[in-house]
């Protein structure tokens, strides 16, 4: 029997386990896409799946709405995978495990993935609901969002004749976003000399017990970030101990989640070893003081008996983490115009050492095109002071506010008619695709709403029942008034 059999709507929930059922992590959506080919030829719709592995689907205008200006529906097929450290699923070939208290639907021990696959499931619920009158409707599911809006960047829209754009791909109920941050994702180089290790005492030092998070919706929350505590963690206790030499440093696994978990390997010379491992007593019990109100579960330890077959040279371990600790991490600018919302942001999201050095990703969101530009090169500087290098791998554009929108306007009043309260109209420092089908469809007026979902990219996810059924139904009923 499904999982979420028992909960409403019914038809969204099916087609949302069903979705859950392949795995569709980013770059990994060919079967999730041919899934959504399948369920066209199932409607008798007209589709299209290009190279991208993204997918449109047409259908047309009920009875009385032929003259009504065709409403695109959207949203993206990947999510982020994320799985807890006791949990043994291959998320690149197994499908999710779902559970709900009925309240409350999660995955166990993994992501969840409803950013942005509920968006997904509703979408193809309207499709193939005949007894709903709406304009013509063209469903665009697009790829690889999460690592820079991949899909939305090839998607081909020259056949689509919809001038109202309905992204499904926001995740506070009530709340409408219709401008949001462009950004950029940076690859970072610093080199590193090795040497054998020779005299000293190996430790694997671990930071761990962070909340992490998404680095567009919860950047403000002051959460750490794992990577960056690591290397603040690691040049002062170099500080302390001159001789320490780094043997290697990994942590997370996207650019755009907040890293929750850091490890590295450190050679310390024998002499002092008591006092390396005195400063991560004091440095522990420092930051569990420090983020005490927002990431209480923040560890630090070190143990003994880290397996390195050599270490960076001392000059290395040095200019490396000085450099680093030099990038900036976090709220760069809080935005003037909506009061509460980041301007400009940096999540270091990923480090890893290979035998050349250490190499680490850097993702820029700004809602200001020249601010964005600002810390690209602030960041090209600070690696070039380390005789680094920086190369860009992707930069999308953000979504400016539109002061008249005739669609805002429709949606706040279906919002009203469904729910009796009055909506709220927010930017978001998230990235969201908008803006590129902004660029791409000349004329276009965008809105952006979805389902509550907590705890985006991370094993907290979870997505709210009643919510998803309240979208659903405005969803619906802004379709009804569309004629």
């Amino acid at each position: 029997m499904a999982v979420l059999s028992g909960l409403e709507p019914k038809e969204v929930f099916a087609y949302f386990e069903k979705l859950c059922s392949v795995p569709h992590g980013s770059y990994n959506t060919k079967r999730i896409s041919d899934l959504c080919v399948s369920f066209a030829r199932e409607l008798g719709l007209k589709y299209r799946q290009d190279q991208a592995e993204n997918v449109v689907i047409w259908k047309d205008a009920s009875p009385g709405y032929e003259s009504a200006v065709p409403v695109i529906l959207q949203g993206h097929i990947d999510m982020v995978c994320v799985k807890t450290e006791s949990c043994a699923k291959d998320m690149a070939r197994e499908g999710l495990d779902l559970v709900t208290d009925g309240e409350w639907v999660w995955a166990d021990k993994t992501s969840l993935g409803g950013d942005n696959c509920i968006a997904v499931a509703m979408i193809l619920a309207i499709l193939a609901d005949d007894a709903l009158p709406h304009p013509a409707l063209e469903a665009v599911f697009t790829t690889n969002e999460e690592v820079g809006m991949d899909g939305a960047f090839a998607l081909d829209c020259s056949d689509l004749k919809g001038r109202k754009l309905v992204n499904l791909d926001s995740e506070e109920e009530g709340v409408f976003t219709v401008s949001c941050a462009g950004g950029a994702r940076l690859d970072c180089f610093l080199p590193g000399e090795w040497k054998p290790l020779g005299e000293g005492t190996a430790y694997l030092v671990t930071l761990d017990g962070l909340l992490g998070g998404h680095s567009g919706m919860d950047i403000d929350k002051g959460r750490a970030s794992a990577n960056q505590v690591m290397v603040r963690a690691l040049y002062s206790a170099l500080e302390r101990c001159p001789g320490l030499r780094l043997g290697g440093i990994r942590g997370g696994r996207f650019d755009n989640v907040i890293c929750p978990r850091n490890e590295a390997a450190v050679l310390v010379p024998a002499e002092q070893a008591e006092v390396f491992e005195a400063f991560i007593r004091e440095f522990d019990a420092a930051l569990k003081n420090e983020y005490a109100g927002c990431d209480s579960g923040i560890s630090l330890t070190c143990r003994r008996g880290a397996h390195m077959d050599g270490a960076m040279t001392g000059s290395s371990t040095e200019n490396i983490l000085r450099t680093m600790l030099a990038v900036p991490q976090g709220v760069q600018a809080m935005n003037v115009d909506f009061p509460g919302l980041v301007q400009t942001s940096l999540n270091l999201g990923i480090v890893e050492t290979k035998p050349d050095g250490v190499y680490f990703s850097v993702s820029i969101r700004s809602c200001i095109a020249s601010q964005k530009a600002m810390m690209v090169q602030r960041l090209e500087a600070i690696l070039a002071l380390g005789g680094g290098a920086v190369s860009q791998r992707s930069s999308y554009p953000g979504w400016q506010y539109a002061r008249q929108s005739v669609l805002r306007e429709d949606v706040l009043a279906a919002w009203k008619a469904v729910s009796g309260r009055e909506g709220r109209i927010e930017a978001t420092h998230g990235g969201l695709e908008c803006g590129l089908f902004i660029e791409k469809i000349p004329g276009l007026d965008a809105v952006s709403f979805g389902p509550e979902l907590h705890d985006v990219h991370s094993t907290a996810e979870k997505l709210s029942v009643a919510s998803t059924k309240l979208v659903y139904e405005l969803t619906r009923e802004l379709l009804r008034r569309s004629k």
